[in-house]
């Protein structure tokens, strides 16, 4: 009887217990599925932040990527121009194309009267139309004399009227196309003289004042500049630092304290570099102010921790017996290090140098505080030649109040992603063609 009663008591123990066992499994069951919604929601919401981000930048910026262009009969008449001498080519250089082009808008609006209607009539078309015209008859004297039908880029208002940007029910005291500009673009449209092309100016023209004239060729050899300074001294000086640490160092608190100081920097805000830039390459070294030489130069200040740390990692990587085999064959520690080491680490090295270099075409503050936020029109062909990067360039556009400049800020964000993009793309193709497994 006692034992039965005790089997008894063992069973409910044991039943009990499973009772318990089967709670606890239910409820981590539960809190891993919560845990796993949660982890499910983050992705969503951030995925859904960053496809509204992208979808704002796209639906504004590929209209950037393409520009109104106005047909007009240009009739090459030497004293309208001003030339006598159609050998000489001073005088076609600087013969009077803006004239040219108002007495071919006055031939095709011939009931423009007034002086503030014939401003209006004239701002139909982009000074640049003056620059065009003298850049073809330079190339083409011969065409002195005669008549020829060219399409001449639109002013930036115009672009956004033929676009639909222009809402005419405002009050036209409020906006400043005005609705005498509005039928004479409505005509053009009606007689298919005004059209919408790929705008190539906005990846071989500077920065302009001007909208429809304003270019990212200036600021993408600016970046392309800057960041190949920028590889030049952080690269090297990047895996040379790495390598000894690593390698050569003896480990005391002096390697400790740069061990420490090296993670430090690589959290220390961007802007404090170039306030150090400003104060000894500017203020101490005098080199030229907006120059890619000193851009490259602070930028390699930056990016140097995170070369040294991705280097150290990929040194570490490798394992002992490589080394061990290296030395026990007879080679000395630098061969060691140079034929069997940093071959093995290099892919790891390159992925670092090319995300630190991502890292540097991004940045903005520091590049401000040595002046390369200037207005810079013409084209760089040198690191000492003034000039500014794209996210500056982004910086100044966004800050202006004409709309298409708003949409060539998307545009050029646009383009800045997609080197981005490439560049992170490189560095995973490079780790995953040459990392090897051990």
């Amino acid at each position: 009887m006692t034992n039965r009663t005790e089997l008894n008591a063992l069973e409910r123990l044991s039943k009990h217990k499973n009772e318990r066992l089967a709670a606890n499994l239910k409820s981590r069951k539960r809190k891993e599925t919560r845990f796993q919604l949660y982890g499910i929601l983050s992705l969503a919401l951030g995925g859904i932040f960053l496809s509204t981000l992208l979808i704002s930048i796209v639906s504004s910026g590929y209209k950037a990527f393409f520009i109104s262009y106005v047909e007009m009969e240009i009739v090459w008449d030497a004293d309208e121009l001003g030339i006598y001498d159609a050998t000489d080519e001073e005088e076609l250089a600087f013969a009077d194309y803006e004239g040219l082009v108002k007495t071919t808008l006055k031939e095709r609006f011939p009931g423009v009267s007034g002086r503030n209607d014939k401003r209006r009539l004239y701002s139909l078309i982009s000074s640049r139309a003056a620059y065009t015209l003298r850049d073809r008859l330079v190339a083409n004297p011969e065409l002195l004399g005669t008549t020829e039908t060219l399409w001449l880029l639109a002013d930036d208002e115009v672009d956004s009227y033929f676009r639909g940007h222009v809402d005419v029910s405002i009050p036209e005291d409020d906006r400043r196309f005005k609705d005498i500009q509005a039928g004479w673009v409505d005509d053009l449209v009606a007689k298919g003289q005004i059209v919408s092309k790929f705008n190539t100016i906005f990846f071989t023209a500077g920065d302009s004042r001007e909208p429809e004239q304003a270019g990212i060729r200036g600021a993408m050899l600016g970046s392309l500049f800057t960041l190949l300074v920028t590889l030049i001294l952080s690269f090297p000086i990047g895996v040379a630092a790495a390598i000894y640490l690593e390698e050569f160092a003896p480990k005391n608190k002096f390697t400790d304290i740069i061990e420490v100081n090296i993670n430090n920097l690589a959290a220390v805000p961007s802007i404090v570099f170039g306030l150090l830039g400003l104060a000894v390459f500017l203020n101490f070294f005098q080199f030229p102010r907006s120059a890619p030489l000193v851009g490259g130069l602070v930028l390699t200040l930056m990016t140097l921790p995170t070369i040294i740390i991705a280097s150290r990692a990929a040194i570490k990587a490798v394992p002992p017996s490589i080394r061990q085999a290296a030395l026990g064959l007879g080679a000395s520690k630098m061969q060691m290090v140079l034929h069997h080491v940093l071959p093995l680490a290099l892919p790891g090295m390159l992925t670092g140098a090319i995300i630190g270099m991502a890292q540097a075409l991004g940045e903005t503050a520091p590049l401000l505080m040595i002046g390369m936020v200037a207005f810079i029109v013409d084209i760089p062909g040198g690191v000492t030649d003034p000039a500014t990067v794209l996210p500056v360039q982004i910086f100044l556009w966004a800050d202006l109040p004409e709309r298409a400049f708003v949409e060539k800020t998307s545009a050029a964000i646009m383009v800045l992603l997609m080197f981005l993009a490439l560049m992170n793309a490189l560095a995973v193709y490079l780790r995953k063609k040459f990392e090897r497994s051990w």
